[in-house]
This record gives structure tokens, sequence and C-alpha cells, in this order.
């Protein structure tokens, strides 16, 4: 089949848009991504063609995202509404990065954790377990609620633990839970799935960085919450 074909004479599994809804955005390659931007080619050259001339052109993704509406209409088949969309599109993503970068808190102490996870934990009755997925900069990618109930009583298994991890591309993870008895003092049944876990995140090259419970302060008791690192269980 050539390559030149239009798009929507393409088989449905081979359109870009239909991939997209089929698969995911990211099964697709940069061109075809760019290909869905700009809706149509050009005689003897489909948008996905031209999404490829324009990697080209450019050299990378991230040249490309600098390109001026100028510099992107110089290729042929890119008039000016495509050239704004293009422009539009990564001036998008800059901000949304930018936003990421500024919302994203640093959790490399357990006082931020525990500071982004005291109000929501308060409110439970039953101890749930949440993992705190991280970059490499140790900046938040998303909380991840993994089992509710008495973990005493749950078998903590490392797939559901590191199932979101491995699909976010996190660096490290943090372990939290709440006692809902106040009190943060690490359980035996604590310190088992914590080691246990840490051996896991070793094998999949995915650094365990602590384990917080968290409590309620009392006035002979000010701190609300234990970390098992600063305990000496990860030593």
């Amino acid at each position: 089949m050539s390559e030149s074909m239009r798009l929507k004479d393409q088989p449905v599994s081979e359109r870009p848009r239909e991939r997209l809804v089929a698969l995911g955005a990211d099964a697709l390659s940069h061109a075809e991504l760019i290909a869905i931007l700009l809706r149509t080619g050009l005689k003897g050259a489909n948008a996905v063609e031209i999404g490829k001339q324009l990697i080209q052109k450019f050299g990378t993704l991230q040249a490309l995202a600098r390109a001026s509406v100028d510099d992107l209409r110089s290729v042929k088949g890119i008039g000016r509404d495509k050239a704004v969309t293009l422009v539009a599109a990564f001036a998008l993503a800059r901000k949304m990065a930018e936003d990421l970068q500024r919302e994203s808190p640093v959790l490399d102490n357990p006082e931020a954790i525990v500071q982004l996870l005291r109000e929501q934990n308060l409110v439970k009755n039953v101890e749930t377990l949440q993992v705190l997925l991280l970059n490499t900069r140790r900046r938040l990618i998303r909380v991840e609620p993994v089992t509710d109930g008495t973990i005493d009583t749950l078998l903590v298994h490392p797939r559901e633990v590191f199932k979101a991890a491995i699909a976010a591309n996190a660096a490290a993870v943090v372990l939290a839970h709440n006692h809902p008895s106040g009190d943060p003092t690490p359980s035996e049944a604590d310190i088992k799935v914590t080691r246990d876990l840490i051996r896991a995140g070793q094998l999949l090259k995915i650094e365990v960085l602590d384990h917080v419970i968290i409590g309620r302060a009392t006035p002979e008791r000010p701190k609300d919450y234990a970390s098992l690192r600063e305990l000496g269980y990860f030593a």
C-alpha cells in the first residue's frame, strides 16, 4: 500500500485517529500525533507523511516545538491555520509542564509527605494504604490508593503496589497509610509489609524511599506520624 494514500482511504486500523481511540495516544508515533493536529495532507502526501517531513526538517521534537508560525509554513503542506494549530498545541504542552513543575511538591522527607496527606487521612475510619509515585527529582506524579482495611488482615501484594508505578514510569515510591486509632507506632505487620515491598522495589529498580504512618498528635505524643526510615527499618 502506498504511503501517500489518503488517510481516509486506508484501513481503519491504520488511521491515526482510530489508532489513538483503540490503543491510546502513547501507541502513536510523533508523525501520527502531528497528523491528527494537521487533519489533512496535500496531493501526493498524506498528513502522516507531512508530520514525518516536519520532524525531519527540524531534527527533534523539541526543535519543532520551538518553531514559529513562519518557520512551520516553510514546509510544503503547512499553511497558516495548520501552523497556528501546531504552535498552540506545543504551547499548551509547555504550559502544562510548567504547571506540573510548580504544583508538584518535592517529597524527600516525611514532614512533606504528612503535610500532603494529613487532612485526607484524618477523616478515614479504616486503614488505607497509599503509594506516592515520584519522578527522578522526588516530585510527586500522583497519589495512588492501593487498598482499604486493616493492614494486619490484608495481603498487600507487590503487584498492586508497583503496577501504577510502572505505568507512570515512576523512579521511586513512598508508602503511606493511616492508623485510625491515632497511634502511628508501626505494627509488626507494617514492618513486614515494608520489608517485602523494599525487596520487590529493588528487583523492579523502583526505590521505596519511606513508609510513613499517619496518626494524631496528643499532648504526650506531639508528633502525629512515624517514618519507618527514621526508625531504622530501611537499613
